[in-house]
């Protein structure tokens, strides 16, 4: 793969220091807005709902243990919160999490935690940890600011994956609720309501000379134009929305899915994207064996187009996608 020639040869120490300084911010600047497309494209609506394939709940992240507030989850449970106490709701997403092997599903996939001193009285620190039968289904008992239980979902190895499907094979996708809880909840929402009209992917950038086959940036490269990455809108037709909070925003690496700003722009990285701010949630991961479809569509025709004075790649053709329920990993759809 053709490299940049470098131009350090002789240059002082301090002026290579400077340039390195100098250039992630601006690569990371030029990036955020080549990011934004214009908002006249959909219109805006309001929502009311309340390897990376092991991120999660095999997670050592300690980021990665979030739940919702004024939410109770129902279900099995697998651990009596009268008997289990914690002082907070991250303690007892953990303990939710040390119940799930290295292989197979978790033996606790949810978990609920009153932890409003004031108003949960001798409840407090409750922890209930409860087994749904459908992770991608999870059973509700009640929601609202009246509730004074925050919950959780812990997806073990080979569960809570969906799909995107497109023209060109299915993107299957591993959710990370534990990262992005708020961002899960709308995809499961969506998943539930079987209606994804218009969402669709409408703008694709290969590697090109600056990433590797495995996402790895090469030496002296640039950080794009092209920014090694596809992009669309979850945003359906008639479904309601509201922007998401910012969640947990690691490192984008390869085969990452996050959100564009708050969404319902969405991104998918094809390389490793260290010199990007640490600004953007992350709320799931293309399974590697599927990444071959992302690059696919990466290389399909496109047109330029400026936004915001920034030279992007749009697909000449954008690509429908519907959202699918996938059982397992290497299961059909549903």
């Amino acid at each position: 793969m053709r490299r940049r020639p470098t131009e350090a040869g002789g240059r002082p120490f301090w002026i290579l220091v400077a340039a390195v300084l100098v250039s992630c911010p601006l690569a990371y600047l030029a990036l955020s807005t080549a990011l934004r497309r214009p908002e006249s494209r959909f219109s805006a609506h309001s929502y009311d709902g309340a390897g990376q394939e092991r991120r999660g709940a095999a997670s050592g992240d300690d980021d990665c243990c979030r739940g919702q507030e004024h939410l109770e989850l129902w279900g099995a449970a697998v651990k009596w919160g009268t008997d289990h106490k914690f002082n907070s709701s991250r303690e007892c997403c953990r303990a939710c999490k040390s119940m799930c092997g290295e292989d197979g599903p978790c033996l606790c996939n949810s978990w609920v935690f009153c932890g409003d001193r004031e108003r949960c009285g001798d409840r407090f620190g409750e922890c209930w940890l409860k087994k749904q039968e459908d992770v991608l289904l999870p059973a509700l008992h009640d929601s609202g600011e009246k509730v004074i239980w925050t919950s959780g979902l812990i997806y073990g190895k080979g569960e809570g994956i969906v799909g995107l499907e497109t023209d060109y094979g299915m993107l299957r996708i591993k959710l990370f609720p534990d990262c992005a809880p708020h961002s899960v909840a709308y995809i499961l929402e969506l998943l539930r309501s079987r209606h994804c009209a218009g969402c669709q992917i409408y703008r694709a950038e290969g590697r090109g000379y600056s990433w590797d086959t495995k996402g790895n940036h090469l030496s002296d490269a640039s950080f794009g134009p092209p920014y090694a990455l596809i992009q669309g809108t979850l945003e359906a037709e008639g479904f309601l929305f509201k922007k998401l909070p910012l969640e947990a925003c690691p490192a984008l690496r390869r085969g990452s899915v996050a959100w564009v700003d708050s969404g319902p722009d969405f991104l998918i990285s094809l390389a490793n994207h260290n010199e990007w701010r640490r600004a953007y949630t992350a709320f799931g991961a293309v399974l590697p064996e599927d990444m071959d479809i992302a690059e696919k569509i990466a290389g399909l025709k496109t047109k330029s187009d400026v936004w915001d004075n920034i030279n992007v790649l749009v697909l000449e053709k954008p690509i429908n996608i519907k959202l699918k329920r996938i059982a397992e990993i290497g299961a059909r759809e549903s």
